[in-house]
């Protein structure tokens, strides 16, 4: 690990449980019998604890959507060829993703990542450009990409995290566009979880049973044949994973780093969350997750890493859409906890 990368490692400690009882006081104080909220005032205990305060406050939202291709596409496990990558970020950039539709809806902004696309012409305006090479290797053959290229990528994300927390940004997202994406995820989470290729292998784009079994045989021998590169996060990130993860992967230890919560979106998301999580366990504290996708591997997740969704409304898109329709509910959770009465100030008798 390069000495940035240390540096940022070093930097991302767990949060302070001292506010813990004067939050908790706040919120059985309020008008209503004390838990009656459910998941609304966990989180919003939670995000106090993220932010360091008993004071919380909401502000301006920012999603990145990372998009970077992949060399294992090339292997068929894909329902759609690797050129839609690209084809999709276009259309973000247009405005017309789902993404886009979403993140106006909920009053987020949103940049879109050039982490590593397969361009055939020169790239695109309105990208922010953190292109670490033309998408990775094929991992099936040998490593993805190079360590030294997957740390690029993590200090890429973290430097994003750092500017949005300089320009005021209280909450981020993620979100990922990359062609055959689910397949490296899944072999991250076979190898980091740990756990069967079979129980974190799901459809993606929507493949056959026929695909699907040659997409677990490929994920079982991109295993194998990087056996030995497996023996850190960050060696395993390299050899089977993607630049959109690493990236997601570095935006999310930055903002522990500045104590930002991160709002992480489905199953590519998660992939690069744990990997985060496994290089520094402290991160998983600033982190929500959004909802549970419709890929079967996503439940496997949520069950051996021990968190918990926010909804389930049965996507499985991607592109950050997770993450943005649950930041509204982080945000409800915060304006209840400020400006909910409470019996000491509503003069209202307590249970």
């Amino acid at each position: 690990m390069n000495q940035q990368l240390q540096h940022l490692m070093n930097c991302i400690q767990s949060v302070d449980q001292t506010i813990r009882p004067s939050v908790e006081d706040h919120l059985n104080d309020l008008t209503k019998p004390p838990g009656s909220l459910g998941k609304l005032e966990q989180i919003a205990m939670r995000y106090c604890l993220m932010t360091g305060t008993d004071r919380p406050r909401t502000g301006k939202k920012k999603i990145f959507t990372f998009g970077a291709d992949h060399g294992v596409a090339d292997e068929g496990v894909s329902a759609f060829p690797k050129v839609v990558t690209q084809q999709m970020v276009m259309n973000m950039l247009s405005g017309g993703a789902a993404i886009n539709v979403l993140a106006r809806h909920v009053g987020a902004d949103l940049a879109v990542v050039d982490m590593g696309v397969d361009w055939p012409v020169e790239r695109r305006a309105g990208l922010i450009d953190c292109s670490v090479r033309s998408g990775t290797a094929n991992m099936a053959t040998g490593p993805a990409m190079e360590v030294a290229e997957a740390e690029k990528a993590l200090l890429a994300g973290a430097e994003l995290a750092d500017k949005a927390a300089n320009e005021g940004y209280t909450l981020l997202g993620t979100g990922e566009m990359g062609i055959a994406n689910t397949t490296p995820s899944a072999a991250l989470f076979a190898s980091l979880l740990p756990c069967p290729v079979e129980e974190v292998t799901g459809r993606g784009t929507g493949v056959d049973d026929t695909v699907l079994k040659h997409k677990i045989d490929i994920i079982k021998k991109s295993l194998e044949v990087n056996r030995e590169c497996l023996q850190t996060p960050l060696d395993a990130l390299a050899a089977v994973g993607g630049l959109e993860i690493a990236g997601i992967c570095g935006l999310i230890l930055g903002a522990a780093a500045r104590k930002i919560p991160v709002v992480v979106d489905g199953f590519i998301s998660s992939a690069g969350a744990m990997v985060a999580c496994r290089m520094n366990p402290a991160v998983k504290d600033y982190l929500f997750f959004s909802h549970l996708s419709q890929e079967v591997g996503h439940q496997t997740f949520f069950k051996l890493f021990d968190v918990q969704p926010i909804l389930d409304l049965e996507f499985r898109l991607g592109e950050g859409t997770g993450a943005a329709m649950a930041m509204p509910v982080i945000e409800a959770a915060i304006h209840i906890y400020n400006e909910m009465a409470t019996f000491s100030s509503a003069g209202i008798s307590g249970s």
